[in-house]
């Protein structure tokens, strides 16, 4: 007898969005806007839409905000210049964001800047969830599907399409419930304090100083073998990135990165050579030829063509371990091991319990087999202190079983 199909699940209502969709584009509805959600209650659900792929900065182009009592605000930041009202009425209060180190920053841009922080998406990779996006959020925590279909439009486009209007206000709309229902499951698994060192750290980690030279991460750049392509690589760039800033367009949507390393490697004698070239595409690829061509000649003509590498104090990949420091190898492998180990006891991704570059650079640089050593270190890197509590001790221990271990066995030639 044949055994009997698996019942199909049943299908989740999809989530409709309450709204109201006006765009508040002026002081005096901000300021009505801002009166209503500081008379709301509960937590402030925040986002904000941008146009990664369309423009050349990563600034807010819609603002919205959601709070219980208080429905829905949709704000036009690029249309209102002060938004401190909107900052005095919600800045006080915890906000709930998916994915805040995306939003942050766009958010500091326009004065908006909350007390304290609680990141869903960083919250269900500490519970363990294994799709932690938006949609598959809800669906697991508020049992409501989301339709997904403008992440990726130019929010730059005026006026916003309605249906974009109602997808912006969804996606805060479901954030109360889904921070309520996140909350419940860390409290079960006893990552409550957990939770909150890192939703801590989220808000008060700072960004990553500028690159010194940018154009070096031009996609694909590893393959070029020669200093004087390699300048000119670095012409094409920096001149794209000044048209991009000029037109506020994404330096893809110009010439991609493809086609600047494609030209930067082939030996073209004539401008006319390059514009006939097939790997050299974009909308902006022959109407600014001369300008693409200019920079060939120029990369080509300097007297101080940049260095192949750079030098960094940063550890070498471990592919080079094994030759280069056999020793620091030797640790990297007991101590990932260590780690994935404490991480499948507390059902969360390895790097979340500790970045994998802490991981790296404890087992680079010399660092004493102790426990107190290793923990220095590792608050030395910002680890939480519920990381160094989680780690420490079985790291150290990690170190030793390797020095006591030596090189890979494997590796031995005979």
């Amino acid at each position: 007898m044949a055994d009997a199909a698996e019942p199909t699940p049943p299908k989740l209502p999809e989530a409709v969005a309450k709204g109201p969709f006006d765009v508040i584009a002026d002081a005096d509805a901000l300021a009505a806007a801002a009166d209503r959600l500081a008379a709301g209650s509960g937590p402030v659900a925040v986002d904000a839409e941008r146009a990664n792929g369309f423009r050349y900065t990563a600034k807010a182009y819609l603002v919205q905000v959601h709070r219980r009592g208080a429905g829905t605000v949709l704000v036009d930041p690029t249309a209102i210049d002060d938004l401190s009202p909107l900052q005095e009425a919600i800045g006080g209060e915890e906000w709930i964001i998916h994915a805040a180190s995306q939003d942050l920053p766009c958010l500091r841009e326009v004065g908006l800047e909350p007390a304290t922080l609680f990141d869903t998406e960083l919250g269900a990779r500490l519970a363990g969830f294994e799709r932690v996006g938006l949609a598959a959020v809800t669906e697991r925590l508020v049992g409501v599907t989301l339709r997904k279909e403008h992440g990726a439009s130019d929010w730059s486009a005026r006026p916003i399409p309605r249906s974009w209007l109602e997808y912006a206000a969804l996606d805060v709309e479901v954030l109360p419930d889904a921070r309520d229902a996140l909350a419940e499951e860390l409290a079960r698994q006893g990552k409550e304090e957990v939770a909150k060192q890192e939703f801590a750290y989220a808000l008060e980690r700072q960004p990553k100083p500028p690159a010194a030279e940018p154009w070096r991460r031009l996609s694909g750049i590893q393959a070029i073998r020669d200093r004087r392509q390699l300048a000119v690589a670095r012409a094409l760039w920096l001149a794209r990135d000044e048209l991009a800033r000029e037109t506020d367009t994404a330096p893809g949507r110009l010439v991609p990165d493809r086609s600047l390393l494609a030209a930067a490697m082939a030996d073209i004698d004539a401008k006319g050579r390059l514009a006939a070239r097939k790997d050299f595409t974009g909308r902006a690829s022959r109407s600014e030829l001369d300008r693409w061509w200019s920079a060939i000649e120029a990369g080509r003509a300097t007297d101080d063509p940049p260095a192949l590498r750079v030098r960094s104090d940063e550890p070498p990949p471990p592919r080079f371990w094994k030759t280069r420091k056999p020793e620091a190898d030797a640790r990297l492998r007991h101590a990932r091991a260590a780690v994935q180990a404490v991480a499948e006891e507390l059902s969360m991704p390895a790097e979340n319990l500790l970045s994998p570059d802490t991981v790296r650079r404890l087992a680079w640089d010399p660092v004493e087999p102790t426990v107190e050593a290793v923990a220095a270190a590792m608050r030395e890197r910002d680890a939480r202190p519920w990381q160094v509590a989680a780690t420490a001790q079985r790291i150290a221990a990690a170190f030793v079983e390797a020095d006591q271990a030596g090189p890979d066995p494997s590796d031995d030639p005979s």
